[in-house]
């Protein structure tokens, strides 16, 4: 297991490295640049020369991007151009917040994704089978921002029953040790603070979660159509087992592979659909500052908050490798 698990750590190194090359080249080439951004229509060549001096953007691409490396590998992410704050200092303060976010969609869509296609599978042809193939194909073709607007048209403005922004209520004084605000009121002891986040949390969650929601139900749909008809499974009928027992002994552990493939790679989808979803709803995670640094051409907290999101989704991805060793031991020892 050990060696498993050091193999798939030395594969993310040239992972890693073609990605932050990828990254660096594309956020400098980018339309306009910070200095454009910061000064706007004050620009003169002379403030353009100066600021580029300040923040060493009039060296050679080659020469920056080797000094990008060795802070990346000296754990300095850099400081903000249009904040002057560290760009650690604000992932510390955003990250949690998308963690929350994601952790939540995902629960959103693996609680009702995975029942769903299950119930579809084992109805195959009938009336709630074909009812969730149209609604999972719904749900992938309706995009993030649309449905955001629309949960928060419907439920938040002509409802009133959730809030439109931000974690939590803007008259609240709060305070927040780790920035995980459901955390911080299980720590507190305070339901009123679990309960406002929770608000705050549903609608975009919702939103953020309803492609990983109509993708799992269809591979959970397919998967268990495919290994209910093995002949293990017919075995274990055979022998008298009862339906709930094989159900869940034979055909949906050995389902549990390919939709644990997709539980990982849906990390990468919430983490950038958490772009437009923070944006609608105001909500300051990861996703609306890298939106902010777009649009100011913030080039330290772009190239560190996209290759920090990098680093989170190939370690994902490893601990769901770890997984299939976990769940098939034969995939540990080949």
């Amino acid at each position: 297991m050990l060696r498993f698990v050091v193999r798939r750590l030395f594969a993310l190194i040239p992972i890693l490295f073609g990605v932050s090359l990828l990254v660096f080249f594309w956020v400098h080439n980018l339309p306009g640049g910070p200095t454009d951004a910061l000064l706007g229509e004050r620009s003169t060549p002379a403030l353009v020369k100066q600021y580029k001096e300040q923040f060493g953007l009039n060296q050679p691409l080659p020469i920056q991007y080797v000094k990008y490396v060795r802070s990346l590998l000296e754990g300095d992410l850099g400081t903000s151009i249009a904040t002057r704050r560290s760009v650690t200092t604000e992932i510390r303060t955003r990250f949690p917040a998308t963690i929350e976010l994601a952790l939540m969609a995902m629960i959103f869509a693996t609680a009702v994704g995975i029942p769903l296609g299950f119930v579809a599978a084992k109805r195959h042809g009938g009336v709630s089978d074909h009812a969730t193939l149209f609604l999972s194909l719904l749900g992938v073709s309706i995009p993030v921002f649309f449905l955001a607007i629309i949960l928060k048209y419907v439920f938040a403005v002509r409802l009133g029953w959730l809030p439109t922004v931000g974690r939590e209520d803007i008259l609240a004084t709060r305070q927040h040790p780790t920035n995980f605000y459901f955390l911080d009121a299980i720590i507190e002891r305070d339901p009123t603070a679990w309960w406002d986040s929770f608000k705050h949390l549903l609608l975009p969650a919702i939103a953020l979660g309803s492609i990983p929601l109509a993708i799992i139900t269809r591979i959970t749909r397919a998967s268990v159509l495919d290994v209910q008809n093995e002949d293990y499974v017919r075995t274990a009928r055979a022998k008298g087992l009862p339906p709930r027992e094989v159900d869940r002994r034979h055909v949906l552990r050995n389902a549990l592979l390919p939709i644990t493939t997709v539980l990982g790679l849906q990390v990468g989808l919430l983490l950038s659909g958490a772009v437009l979803t923070e944006t609608v709803f105001a909500y300051p995670g990861m996703g609306s500052w890298l939106a902010d640094g777009i649009g100011n051409r913030d080039y330290p907290v772009l190239e560190g908050g996209i290759m920090f999101l990098a680093i989170v989704f190939v370690l994902v991805n490893l601990i769901v490798d770890i997984s299939y060793a976990v769940i098939n031991p034969r995939i540990r020892y080949s």
